[in-house]
Order: C-alpha cells, then sequence, then structure tokens
C-alpha cells in the first residue's frame, strides 16, 4: 500500500473506536460488520478470532463493547493488514491497542501450516466471519481488492468453517454474517462441528425479501437448529431511519444474545 494512497479515518460506535479504511476502493465496513459483532456477547476474559478481517471493523467493535475481549485480526491481504495495523496505532484506539493483534495468514490453512501461521487448535472462545458473500455469477468489480473481498472461490464456507472449527474451544461460538442465498452451504459446513444453529434472517422492511441472515452455533453441540425471528432494519416503508433495536446493535450498545 503506497503512502499517497487516499484513505479516510472513520468513527464507529458513535466514537467509540476508529478505522482507516481504504478511499474508493477495497471494501468499506459498514453494518454488516456491527451486526456480525454484536453477536459475540461473553461475561469475562476471553478470546477472539475475526477471520478475514480486512481492516478490523468487525473485531475493533467487539473489543471496544467487551473491555475483557482479546482479538485476533487474521487476514492475508497486504493492503487490508496494513488499514488495520494503522488503525491500531490511531490515538483514538489507544485503549484497544493493547488487546487486538494484527494476525496475516491465510483462512483456508490447514494442518501444521494453520498452526504454524499462529491458528492454534482449541484456542479461541469466539470465532466470527464476514466471508467474501457474491457469487461468481455476480458482476465482477474491476477494483481488484474489493473483489478479493467480496468474492467466492471454491467451496468457501466449508474451508472458513473447517478452519473455525479447528481453533474454536470444545463449547466456543461461531458467529457469521451471509447473503440468504448460502444458509444451506452454512448449515453443511457447520456439520457435526457446530450444532444448535440459530439463524435470524434480516430484512429492510415489512414486506420485503432478506438481505442478510445472521448466524451462531456452538462447537460440539447437538442442539437443534432454530429459526428466529426476523430483525427489520427499518420500521416505515420509505424510511432509512434504523428501527431502535438495531440501531442499539449498529451501534455497540446492547449484544444480540442467543436464545
Amino acid at each position: 500500500m503506497a503512502a499517497t494512497d487516499p484513505e479516510t479515518i472513520d468513527a464507529f460506535h458513535r466514537g467509540a473506536f476508529h478505522l482507516v479504511q481504504p478511499k474508493g476502493r477495497g471494501h468499506r465496513a459498514g453494518m454488516d460488520a456491527m451486526l456480525l459483532a454484536s453477536l459475540v456477547d461473553h461475561a469475562g476474559p476471553f478470546r477472539l478470532a475475526d477471520l478475514g478481517a480486512g481492516a478490523g471493523a468487525a473485531g475493533f467493535a467487539v473489543a471496544s463493547r467487551l473491555r475483557e475481549a482479546e482479538v485476533t485480526l487474521v487476514e492475508r491481504s497486504q493492503d487490508m493488514l496494513g488499514f488495520a495495523r494503522r488503525s491500531l496505532a490511531l490515538p483514538q484506539n489507544t485503549e484497544l491497542a493493547g488487546r487486538v493483534t494484527v494476525l496475516p495468514a491465510d483462512v483456508t490453512l490447514t494442518g501444521k501450516a494453520r498452526v504454524a501461521a499462529g491458528l492454534p487448535d482449541d484456542h479461541f472462545h469466539h470465532v466470527i466471519m464476514n466471508p467474501p458473500f457474491n457469487d461468481a455469477s455476480d458482476r465482477v468489480t474491476p477494483d481488484a481488492l474489493k473483489a478479493e473481498a467480496h468474492a467466492m472461490t471454491g467451496d468457501l464456507f466449508e474451508s472458513w468453517i473447517r478452519t473455525a472449527g479447528a481453533i474454536a474451544l470444545p463449547g466456543g461460538q461461531l458467529s457469521l454474517i451471509a447473503r440468504p442465498q448460502s444458509v444451506a452451504d452454512i448449515i453443511g459446513a457447520c456439520g457435526r462441528r457446530f450444532g444448535g444453529l440459530e439463524i435470524t434472517p434480516i430484512y429492510p422492511r415489512a414486506g420485503e425479501n432478506a438481505v442478510r441472515i445472521l448466524v451462531t452455533a456452538i462447537k460440539g453441540s447437538r442442539a437443534r437448529l432454530t429459526f428466529r425471528a426476523p430483525l427489520l432494519m427499518h420500521d416505515d416503508a420509505g424510511s432509512h431511519k434504523f428501527a431502535a433495536f438495531v440501531d442499539d446493535l449498529n451501534n455497540g450498545r446492547h449484544p444480540y444474545r442467543r436464545k
């Protein structure tokens, strides 16, 4: 990443933390990352891995809300690793800097290569992910950095959830956000690794189709899958104001707890 590359410094959780992000290229974090972070709820100290963390928005959001979290941002893109490191160095994030670590690693590594990269077996209480969500049939962006963050390659959910299953502690929680079209792939990839799936569809407004799903699951659980009541982003037709509960999740006021 060249020093002259355009970037912005953006406030999240109403100024509780700030993120350095690319301007005019690459993936810029928003509500998806904040909703993903809201799925983490833990009392006391814990370790969290944010797989494919990008600039680190979701991991930073967890560390900001839960002051005993130790967060590892796992990312393979050198560009995005640079943004995450620059975010850690911001004076606005001083309180978080000692609890957030940037780890250059490919989420799809397996076995000894994964462990050698810094992702040991049975280590994290929470694993979160916002995997690339565009299908191969979708229109491809000419922005290479954005394409890397958005485009699925191969059996993505199988490889990412396989890693989550390896690095999570027994009883640890997997949390992810994805497109509704990926629900079957996610359930299949969880297989016997994770059970007790709780899936929440997210709708823009009443009468509209779901645009995202929130998923949590527990390593080693044999509990049945549950589809939770939907989240409506906006209460009123035509309104762009977020529903109060969604706004609380987006700004780190409350977690979205498992049932």
